[in-house]
């Protein structure tokens, strides 16, 4: 899979240069440089066809978009990937406070509704197999 992404990077840095170039023949551009501006051209054109090329390799990876805003704003994408992962283990750290809360909470509510209850509470462990709690 590496190779398929060299190869994407090494079309893409071979059409920035090509780019490069032919602004540079665009900006100072004089009748005598007809011939190198319509080779730059068709260089343009073969390399937009071998990114597409590696375009058909790599069609099943999908990038997710806020990853292009965070290259629009000038910020490492791979904070992205940071930063979904904090969020995934902050979000992981509420759901287990919430699990542990609702457990005590089982238990207690057992307990309570033993005392109140006894009755009631034997025939429901005896059919749900709760202990009870200590």
């Amino acid at each position: 899979m590496a190779e398929k992404f060299d190869n994407l990077e090494e079309h893409l840095e071979k059409f920035i240069e090509n780019i490069r170039q032919l602004g540079i023949i665009v900006s100072d551009f004089q009748p005598s440089s007809q011939t190198g501006l319509n080779q730059k051209l068709n260089f343009m054109i073969s390399g937009l066809q071998d990114i597409e090329k590696c375009r058909q390799q790599l069609h099943e990876i999908n990038v997710p978009l806020e990853v292009f805003e965070y290259i629009d704003q000038g910020r490492n994408p791979q904070l992205y990937t940071k930063e979904c992962l904090e969020r995934a283990l902050a979000r992981n750290e509420q759901v287990k406070g919430k699990i542990d809360t609702m457990t005590k909470f089982k238990s207690l509510l057992i307990s309570e509704l033993g005392k109140v209850f006894p009755e009631d509470m034997a025939k429901y462990k005896a059919i749900h197999g709760e202990d009870t709690p200590s």
